[in-house]
């Protein structure tokens, strides 16, 4: 089975990249989403985020406060770092046992979209990495949408990522993602076309 690892910084849109991968029939592990499952109460990551940042970041009904353990990390890359040691070693156990669902029901590929592929050492999982870039502009629009942030928080979010030269230094296939859709759905194929993965059907992915 072909393992293929998306990245790229945020607002670069690799959402929409994880998409067509999908739309293609590829079944799809969304970091993000494992990581938000994770964190449910009861939760030992939850709990073990509270040991290192406080009960401050927890909402009146023991949740997490997103915003508040953000506004802790982004400005700080210390703290970054501290977050980052914790989910990764959760997010990344959990990532490790859907891969081998996968294998052993017999999936020819999967994409693993992790926005910090390369900070949780998974890039080390995955035959080949496509990493997502976008200029500027663009991602700082997308995220202040996306996140209903301010311009000074969202580039806070941008200053603590990864360079452009970073991700194309280490990825296999680089896409650039500044709305030409029409680009981005050429590029998937060529992807596909170049690992000899044909697309799945709906019922490879069940």
């Amino acid at each position: 089975m072909i393992v293929i690892g998306l990245t790229g910084p945020s607002g670069s849109g690799k959402s929409t990249v994880s998409a067509l991968f999908s739309a293609r029939g590829i079944p799809v592990i969304d970091a993000d989403a494992v990581y938000r499952e994770l964190l449910i109460p009861p939760s030992d990551c939850l709990d073990e985020l509270v040991r290192v940042f406080g009960n401050e970041i927890l909402c009146p009904n023991g949740t997490l406060n997103r915003r508040a353990l953000g506004k802790l990390v982004f400005s700080d890359r210390e703290a970054l770092a501290r977050l980052n040691t914790v989910a990764h070693r959760h997010i990344m156990a959990e990532i490790r046992r859907r891969i081998a669902a996968f294998r052993e029901s017999g999936a020819r590929a999967v994409l693993l979209d992790a926005p910090q592929l390369f900070e949780a050492d998974a890039a080390r999982d995955c035959d080949a990495v496509v990493s997502v870039l976008a200029d500027e502009a663009t991602r700082l629009s997308r995220i202040m949408r996306r996140d209903g942030i301010t311009e000074r928080d969202a580039r806070l979010r941008m200053n603590v990522q990864y360079s452009d030269a970073f991700f194309r230094e280490r990825s296999d296939y680089v896409l650039e993602n500044n709305g030409d859709t029409t680009a981005l759905v050429s590029a998937v194929d060529t992807i596909l076309r170049e690992l000899k993965i044909a697309p799945l059907s709906s019922e490879n992915q069940k």
